[in-house]
This record gives C-alpha cells, structure tokens and sequence, in this order.
C-alpha cells in the first residue's frame, strides 16, 4: 500500500489536532490538545501580565466614585438570536442594536454574543471568583467598542472590547427565562450545531441597568486564547437565580469538539501582577471619569513597563 497518498491527510489531521486548545476537563494523557496551564505555549498572548479571569479579594478592592451606572440600549427588543456550538461554548449571537454605554466606558459600545461558564456534576463553574469562591455559573456578554467592526479590530485598544459578567447563584426556584436558553441548547447538543430563539429579550435574562449600579471593574483578557488584553472587565454584584434543577438540565445539554460532555468550561484564575480592582459606588455621584481611566492606565503601565 503507497501509504503517501494519505501522508497530506494525516498531516493536515495532526496539524488541525495540535493547533486546538481545550479545558482542563476535557485533557487526557492520549489527547494532542493544549490544556489552559500550556496555553501560552501556542498562544503567547496567554502568559501575559493583564489576564483573565482573576480572583477578587474584596479587602484589596479600591472604591472608585468615578464609575457612573450603565445604560443598556436595545436590551428590552425583541429580537431572533442565532444560538451556535463552537466547540468550547454556545455561542448566543446579539444583533447591532444592542448597545452599552456608561460605567465610565471611553465610549460606546456595541453587542456581539453573550455565552455561559458552567461546571458539571454538582460542581461550580464560575471563572471568576470572590474571596476564593467559585459560584455556580458565570455569564458573559461580549461588546466591541465602536466604531471597531469585529474582535479582531478591537483587540488592538487596550479598552476595545467591553465583556459584562454575572454571577450565578443557586436558588431553590428556576430562574423565570432560562428554559428557553437551556431549550437551544438541546438543540445544539455537537460542535456546528445551530438554531434560534425567536422573540428573545436579553432583559428576560439580566436586570435592568437600574438594579445594576453596584460592580468590580479591572482591565484584562478574554479567558479564551489567544486571551487577547483588551477587555474592560465589569462583574455586577448583583446575582443572577439558577435552581440546581437548571444547571443539571444546562450540563447536559452540549458536547466539546472531541465529542466528551462540555463541562467545567472555565480558565483557572490568574494573577493579578500588579493590576488594581476597582469597586463603584452605588449612590455616589460621577466626580471624574477621566481621572478613572488614567490612573488604570497607570497601573498598567507600570506593570508593563518597569522602570530601569
């Protein structure tokens, strides 16, 4: 048998194996793929000093009366999100007309996607953590600050990509909306998979910006690779209501691209290397937005370029 016939074919196979990433759970001794310790092996941007997600130490957190409440444009619409399996995550596609702006922000910025972290088997699954705990769920809402067209665009501005997180919290009663989430992803169960929820309104989801005027803010990455460093990061005090009944239903739903169950589909937090974490104040009036942004540029600054 000429067996070079198929040498383009392997080749190509082993290539698209050892270009993929995953999460620890997913991680085996007979698996190619890189698990979040190695990275920055294959995606420098990884082993960087402004990473995400982190663990938030409340007693370190500074109080910041520059960080004014948000204003959530389009998130009472009704609109058809397309809802898509990328392998890592379900993707919840958001059209242009959901906007943010506020929350001390250097401008506007418009929706992309929202996604969820989840743990499995009773687990939580929370990237972030407060004082060292892990939380149920976490959700993610990813804006790009305009006029940047893509991600791609806005990962050159350090400030260019806006991600929104909540914290989930175990409650003994369903959360009223996510039945229709967990639904979609039923129907998307392998990597490729798509559907839609029609008439779907991400308020169902969140709060309105009014109950939202209390949250952390610190600048760093996406927690995916290549982790790029241009994310302002707001986590809202405020939690969001999950019954165990839901998160058993929603670690069910989906498979990873190796075809395992998707679970525990969180980084490991990473150090702050020097960063500051910055807590509004919820009744406080907005004394100098400016003064906000420049002092964390001169944190990271300093932490990028030390003095000699």
């Amino acid at each position: 048998m000429d067996f070079s016939v198929y040498l383009p074919a392997l080749l190509s196979f082993f290539s698209h194996c050892t270009a993929q990433w995953c999460y620890q759970s997913q991680y085996s001794c007979n698996d190619t793929c890189r698990e979040p310790i190695h990275w920055a092996a294959q995606f420098p941007s990884c082993g960087g000093l402004r990473q995400s997600p982190i663990n938030i130490v409340t007693s370190r957190v500074h109080v910041n009366g520059a960080l004014p409440p948000f204003a959530f444009i389009g998130h009472t619409n009704r609109i058809n999100v397309t809802v898509e399996n990328k392998g890592h995550s379900a993707h919840f596609a958001l059209p242009q007309s959901v906007r943010l702006t506020g929350g001390a922000l250097p401008g506007q910025y418009r929706a992309a996607q929202f996604h969820f972290h989840w743990g499995g088997n009773g687990r939580p699954g929370s990237e972030h953590t407060i004082d060292g705990e892990r939380y149920p769920m976490e959700l993610h809402i990813v804006h790009i600050k305009e006029p940047y067209g893509s991600l791609v665009e806005a990962e050159h501005d350090m400030v260019g990509i806006a991600l929104l997180a909540f914290l989930f919290e175990e409650t003994p009663d369903d959360h009223p909306h996510l039945d229709a989430v967990i639904a979609a992803l039923g129907r998307v169960q392998n990597n490729g998979n798509s559907t839609v929820i029609p008439n779907f309104q991400l308020s169902d989801i969140i709060p309105s910006a009014e109950e939202l005027h209390s949250y952390y803010r610190y600048v760093g990455s996406m927690t995916t690779p290549g982790c790029e460093q241009a994310v302002a990061w707001t986590l809202f005090h405020r939690k969001l209501a999950v019954s165990s009944r839901q998160l058993d239903d929603i670690v069910r739903q989906c498979r990873f691209w190796t075809g395992q169950p998707m679970t525990d589909t969180f980084r490991p937090t990473q150090p702050l290397d020097g960063r500051v974490v910055y807590r509004s104040v919820a009744s406080g009036a907005v004394t100098s937005v400016l003064r906000f942004w420049i002092s964390v540029v001169s944190v990271v600054l300093l932490t990028t370029c030390p003095i000699h």
